[in-house]
């Protein structure tokens, strides 16, 4: 499973709050393998639970519109 940005981000924001995988995942209400696939980069994650995460730290994932670049 590749990194991607979403995994390292909880996976910093974790650390800089000084929490284990297992903290993380008793306060969010989440498994620990979710916590442990999520980190890994695992590509199919429920966003519902990402959310339950990010909320512990007053943020949310959501659709943004994607910018395209045309080369020149």
């Amino acid at each position: 499973m590749a990194k991607n940005n979403l995994s390292q981000c909880i996976k910093d924001l974790r650390k800089q709050y000084h929490l284990t995988q297992e903290d993380l995942a008793e306060k969010a209400g989440v498994g620990l393998r979710f916590v442990r696939d999520l980190e890994q980069g695992k590509s199919t994650v429920r966003m519902d639970k990402v959310n339950q995460i990010l909320e512990l730290f007053g943020m949310e994932l959501y659709p943004v519109k994607r910018t395209i670049h045309e080369e020149s």
